[in-house]
């Protein structure tokens, strides 16, 4: 969900990124996150080339989640850097701006489509805050199955993100333009992603 598509967004899906947003904001689940945070900017730290690192979180976490939430993500996208396309094949992804901001750029067709590159993909803006005080529309993000999507970090701070999917973490396909796939958790053998050339 963007602020585009506030108006077509389903009743269901804005019921779901409440649940998912009072889940992350709450004071018991914040302290339990924090530490895994710091572990993730750690590892960020240590790999000066990466352009973001993450882990996953344990659903017991967040408390009591609705049932086609199978796996919870911290990511933190190092400021000025652009991920580059991806989609995931076999998961609908729901992500909320924890600290900091970006743009979660979107493909505007909102539709399947195969692409050799990423210049094959026309982008739609969403612009994506922390303030726990904007509109859900403005820290939440809804991606579809298979809809291509891609990070953009301003500079002057990483971007820190929650992302939710619709399987467990071991089972998350990233895909690539070119139909590249990989499992997300074997990615390069570790949790962090390097300088694309």
């Amino acid at each position: 969900m963007n602020v585009k598509e506030k108006d077509t967004v389903t009743r269901e899906e804005r019921s779901l990124l409440e649940t998912l947003d009072k889940s992350v904001r709450s004071e018991k689940v914040h302290a339990q996150i924090l530490p895994i945070l710091e572990r993730v900017r750690t590892q960020l730290a240590r790999r000066p080339n990466s352009l973001m690192a993450w882990e996953p979180i344990a659903l017991e976490t967040f408390g009591a989640l609705p049932s086609a939430i199978r796996s919870g993500w911290f990511f933190i996208l190092r400021a000025g850097s652009d991920t580059g396309a991806e989609r995931h094949p076999n998961s609908h992804q729901r992500m909320m701006s924890f600290d900091g901001t970006g743009d979660l750029k979107t493909d505007a067709k909102s539709a399947e489509n195969e692409v050799q590159t990423e210049s094959e993909i026309v982008w739609q803006s969403n612009l994506l805050v922390s303030d726990p005080q904007a509109l859900l529309e403005r820290r939440w993000v809804s991606i579809p199955q298979n809809i291509w999507h891609r990070p953009v970090i301003p500079k002057g701070a990483d971007w820190v993100v929650v992302s939710f999917h619709t399987v467990p973490a071991a089972e998350l396909i990233e895909e690539r333009p070119g139909a590249k796939q990989m499992l997300y958790l074997s990615e390069q053998g570790e949790t962090a992603k390097t300088r694309r050339d």
